[in-house]
Order: structure tokens, then C-alpha cells, then sequence
């Protein structure tokens, strides 16, 4: 999904059409990880670019879309740009002695 979406279109309200915006990436989210994952992969990740225009856009991390775009509206914005584009998400392995279980288990002691 690449798309611009503008805040300022005369006779529409400028919230209704930011909470239109982010409910129009979460639906393609939602579909996308809804789709059947192909053999060898774990999930579905998502490649993300966010900026004012398609020229500035800037990798972001999709958990940080949401974030970006309310900075945008508080700073007046007219317009952003959101690419969101699938990939195959393979998981690994954690190193042993790192992560939750590590700790849980030191402070059981």
C-alpha cells in the first residue's frame, strides 16, 4: 500500500478524516496478516516508509506509524505519505541467557 493522505479537503472534517486514514492502514494490516502464510515462513512483516510527500519518505518501523502520524497533525501538516509493504517474517532463535525467561529464572533463586 503506498498512499498519500491529505487533512485538508474543503468540507470534511480534519479528525474524521485522520481516523479515516488510520483506519484505512489497519483494515490492510488486519487483511494482509489474514492472508495464508506460504510454506517456510512464520508470519507476516511489514516494510514501512513514512513522511510528509513520497520524496521525504524515511524508513519507519510499522509500531511507530500510528506515533508519526499524530506528530504530523499536531505540527499542522496538510498531507503524509504511507508505504506499508509486505514481506515474509521468518523468526529466530533467542541467544541462551537473554530474554524474559533468563530473568525469571535468577529471580526465582
Amino acid at each position: 500500500m503506498r498512499k498519500t493522505y491529505r487533512l485538508d479537503i474543503e468540507g470534511k472534517n480534519r479528525d474524521r478524516l485522520l481516523e479515516a486514514s488510520k483506519h484505512d492502514i489497519r483494515k490492510y494490516v488486519k487483511r494482509e496478516r489474514s492472508r495464508p502464510l506460504p510454506v517456510g515462513v512464520d508470519f507476516w512483516d511489514f516494510d514501512c516508509k513514512f513522511g510528509h510527500d513520497e520524496a521525504s519518505a524515511a524508513v519507519a518501523h510499522f509500531a511507530t506509524l500510528m506515533g508519526l502520524i499524530d506528530t504530523v497533525v499536531q505540527e499542522g501538516g496538510e498531507q503524509f505519505y504511507v508505504e506499508v509493504v509486505t514481506k515474509h517474517g521468518h523468526r529466530t532463535a533467542r541467544p541462551q541467557g537473554e530474554g524474559e525467561g533468563a530473568q525469571a529464572e535468577s529471580s526465582e533463586s
